[in-house]
């Protein structure tokens, strides 16, 4: 991806419209960690004014996974990093993705999390979807350190934080704490 999309999308600080998530998998052997490369990417959601029919970024990913045909076999760690934490209607389709594979770990690193609800059935989707033993985190700057070096076309250029996003990230993950630990209780 170009620098511009990734500082448009990723800054914790915005509110586009646009959701991406760029992926690595890696197959654990034992204590080792093993990168797959040949499944490392980003895909992003189709919206409105888009000739194709809207997709969420989540369901493009969980079409893509299938379409690896990871070995029941293995063990697998898919980690994601997503511009926007995921629906409820993602969480749900993810949560039943990692019962129906349990050889495959999810872990989550959201720059913003999504709460265009009033209902608040986003923050339970999240619930839920931890429940099924995804781990759900808020990004950090190191990891949108990793990010720019992994995912973007950035031209030998370092990775220049924003300004607020440590701050950002702080309240976000505090928040995103408090919505994770209700289901807890």
């Amino acid at each position: 991806m170009d620098e511009y999309t990734f500082t448009e999308n990723f800054n914790n600080q915005g509110w586009p419209c646009k959701t991406y998530l760029c992926y690595e998998v890696e197959r654990l052997d034992g204590d080792a960690t093993i990168p797959l490369d040949e499944y490392k990417g980003f895909v992003r959601n189709k919206g409105l004014g888009q000739p194709e029919e809207r997709c969420h970024a989540e369901l493009y990913f969980l079409g893509k996974i299938r379409s690896w045909n990871l070995d029941q076999n293995q063990h697998y760690r898919l980690t994601c990093f997503i511009s926007w934490s995921p629906c409820y209607d993602c969480a749900q389709k993810l949560t039943t993705f990692l019962k129906e594979n349990r050889h495959i770990s999810l872990h989550i690193l959201a720059s913003r999390i999504y709460t265009n609800n009033r209902f608040g059935c986003h923050q339970s989707g999240l619930c839920e979807l931890q429940a099924a033993g995804a781990r759900i985190t808020i990004m950090t700057f190191e990891d949108f350190k990793h990010c720019w070096e992994t995912f973007v076309d950035h031209k030998g250029k370092p990775f220049q934080p924003w300004e607020g996003l440590n701050v950002k990230s702080q309240a976000l993950c505090a928040e995103l704490q408090a919505i994770l630990k209700t289901q807890q209780n």
